[in-house]
């Protein structure tokens, strides 16, 4: 049994206690977290700074890890899909030495769970050896309608290889997704298992310029692979109008990015009876896009808001704090309690593994963090996030 007292506690499902006291047993469970004058039996190890629960990452693409540093920042989404895309050829055992450094340096961050995209097996064999919990989103390429059953068969496939493990198949983003494989997606949702959706969402502009009138720069990158979109009628509403109606209503689905998403949008949503959450992964959006979502219109709205890191491609470094102080930089008025809540609850709420992580409750398991060099409640350049359990 260990007793760890700190200039503040987050129990999460509870107010910050200052100087509060966390007692976990050997293998990590919660037994109490208890304030200063109720102090628990035997030795108590006094730490400066906020203890809070393991982070939880709802948005990374582990086997893209490799491409760190090789793709040119602020081109643009479109410009980095083709980058991305023109450098999948490397090295198989650099992709795998890269998988497990990023798996190690997630740990080394105080993450204890992640949403992780994959497209291939690559991450199968870290997945089953890691300290981590991972669900495995199997994502589903393909915006021409005649190769959705073939599409949505080889995701199955790929689902098997990570089973028993937690696996889902989803759409990869309105703008490389057919109505026809939407709607086997649906269909597949709609069954009897749990199916979790994570969808990229109007990472930028052309996104929507696509929906609404069929201009724009995705115009080229359907031309540079070569694709025929004649088919595609402008939908007059912007992407993510067009694709609720395509998403099942039983399963939970992570809007990710949404560096482009409006008020508007987040009414429309609202009307239909969806389990939306969102994920913000700012760090992404600088490196892509040289801009961040509009985070303080989802404040408050209903929705539950989580965090991530996405890949090596398009960020510096695997760590939610991180992605927490690229938040309360431009947005100041959403403080570390609200952002904690971001990283540990809502994400093992979406993930649906909160009876055992996200907060301090006693009988989890969350994992112990410790946040130091921060002043008072803000996030400074030195902030630190260091594992106590």
């Amino acid at each position: 049994m260990k007793s760890f007292r700190a200039d503040y506690v987050f129990p999460i499902y509870a107010d910050p206690i200052k100087n509060g006291i966390v007692t976990v047993d050997d293998q990590g469970k919660i037994i109490a977290v208890t304030e200063s004058n109720k102090p628990p039996s035997g030795p108590i190890q006094q730490v400066s700074g906020i203890i809070t629960p393991g982070f939880i990452n709802t948005h990374c693409h582990t086997e893209l890890s490799h491409l760190k540093d090789r793709v040119k920042p602020r081109g643009g989404l479109v410009n980095f899909i083709k980058d991305v895309q023109s450098l999948r050829n490397t090295d198989q055992q650099e992709v795998l030495d890269a998988i497990a450094k990023a798996d190690q340096e997630m740990y080394d961050n105080g993450i204890v769970a992640v949403g992780d995209i994959s497209n291939t097996n690559n991450s199968v064999a870290m997945k089953k050896q890691s300290k981590l919990y991972y669900h495995t989103f199997i994502e589903t390429f393909g915006f021409l309608p005649e190769r959705a059953t073939e599409i949505f068969e080889k995701a199955q496939a790929l689902q098997s290889e990570f089973k028993p493990g937690a696996c889902s198949i989803t759409p990869h983003a309105p703008y490389s997704v057919s109505k026809e494989l939407f709607k086997l997606i649906k269909k597949y949702s709609d069954g009897p298992d749990d199916n979790l959706l994570s969808i990229h969402n109007q990472e930028c502009e052309d996104e929507n310029k696509f929906y609404r009138y069929k201009l724009g720069a995705f115009l080229d990158l359907y031309d540079h692979f070569g694709m025929d979109i004649s088919y595609f009628k402008p939908q007059a509403r912007n992407s993510v109008q067009s694709i609720i109606p395509l998403l099942s209503s039983k399963q939970k689905v992570l809007l990710v990015h949404n560096t482009c998403t409006n008020l508007k949008d987040i009414y429309f949503i609202k009307r239909f009876d969806k389990k939306i959450n969102w994920c913000f992964c700012p760090n992404a959006n600088l490196y892509i896009e040289g801009r961040l979502p509009k985070i303080d219109l989802f404040v408050d709205q209903g929705f539950n808001i989580t965090l991530g890191t996405d890949s090596l491609a398009s960020n510096s470094k695997l760590s939610i704090l991180s992605e927490m102080q690229a938040i309360q930089q431009k947005f100041p008025s959403i403080g570390l309690p609200r952002l904690t809540e971001w990283a540990t609850r809502n994400g093992a709420e979406y993930l649906g593994i909160d009876d055992e992580k996200g907060t301090l409750a006693p009988g989890k398991t969350p994992g112990l963090n410790l946040i130091t060099g921060l002043d008072g409640f803000k996030i400074t350049p030195e902030t630190a996030v260091k594992k106590l359990i």
